[in-house]
């Protein structure tokens, strides 16, 4: 009796085990729960998607939307056919593949430094980093440096103030810290390996994960920057892709601010133009999501370890 009683309670064995109506019960409530849960997130995506094909006549009137019941595509042809749309995506893309070629040169050795326990002065180093998360120089500041640098009005300009994020060199300080431990280093210095050697050829590729979730992070922040693009950016033909699309329904709202027929029929448009360029700027990265979000689920786990 003993003996079964001991076999009856291995993994195998539980795993195998006929689920009982408690069990059967539990599954169906988590099931229900995760429906609900997935409908509550998705359903806004998809209603914008709607909205931005739909007569806002119908979007107006505060309904659920399940098909576009009236198709109205005049906000896609108006964004479509603005001259600067194609020059915004481009400088965007530019700005984006920049900033994360430069962040992760910044960002990854930063914080593999500072994992490092013989790193003399960690500690005041990163406080020093630390610190700067909740206080920092002011808009007036930073626009003066922008300037002194000689940057203003250039790529740089966007790139530099966003080279290095703390909350991601903490992430991937405590992602160092909680992978690569202090052991591997001692046994690869006994095979005569220095720091750089083991940085590059060690701790870089066992990092992908991670080094996936930077980019990630750095690329949605710098796709979204609108602020900063007001400010350092003085040419139109330099602007991202946000300012672009904002510069769209700008003009459309001063075009739609007389009376009339016709400007009824603009304001239709900017009503509806503020649904298209929130699918316009999204879907970019709603396409490359699937492709990292492995990456982003372990990564972030594994960089939270420790804080």
């Amino acid at each position: 009796m003993a003996k079964d009683k001991k076999k009856s309670n291995t993994p195998s064995a539980i795993l195998n085990a006929t689920p009982t109506k408690g069990d059967r019960v539990f599954d169906v409530i988590n099931i229900i729960i995760m429906v609900i849960l997935c409908v509550v997130i998705v359903y806004p995506l998809y209603y914008v998607v709607l909205a931005s094909i739909t007569d806002p006549k119908v979007v107006n009137t505060g309904k659920l939307l399940f098909y576009p019941e009236a198709p109205y595509f005049n906000g896609y042809a108006e964004a479509l056919a603005y001259p600067q749309l194609i020059a915004g995506y481009k400088n965007t893309i530019i700005y984006t593949v920049l900033n994360g070629i430069v962040a992760l040169a910044c960002t990854i050795p930063g914080a593999y430094a500072l994992s490092r326990r013989d790193l003399v002065g960690r500690r005041p180093i990163m406080f020093l980093f630390t610190f700067t998360m909740f206080f920092n120089g002011g808009i007036i500041p930073m626009f003066l440096t922008i300037k002194n640098l000689h940057i203003y009005n250039s790529p740089w300009a966007l790139v530099l103030p966003a080279a290095v994020s703390v909350y991601n060199l903490i992430v991937c300080r405590s992602f160092f810290e909680s992978t690569l431990p202090h052991d591997l280093l001692e046994a690869a210095q006994i095979d005569g390996c220095n720091d750089f050697r083991f940085f590059f050829q060690i701790a870089v590729p066992l990092s992908k994960t991670i080094i996936a979730v930077m980019l990630l992070y750095y690329a949605t922040a710098m796709w979204n920057t609108f602020f900063n693009a007001l400010m350092f950016l003085q040419d139109d033909d330099r602007m991202p892709l946000q300012v672009v699309l904002r510069n769209l329904v700008l003009s459309n709202q001063l075009s739609a601010s007389a009376s009339g027929a016709e400007a009824a029929e603009k304001q239709k448009l900017v009503d509806q133009l503020k649904y298209v360029i929130i699918t316009v700027s999204a879907v970019p990265l709603m396409i490359i999501y699937p492709f990292v979000q492995k990456y982003f689920a372990s990564g972030v786990m594994l960089g939270a370890v420790k804080g």
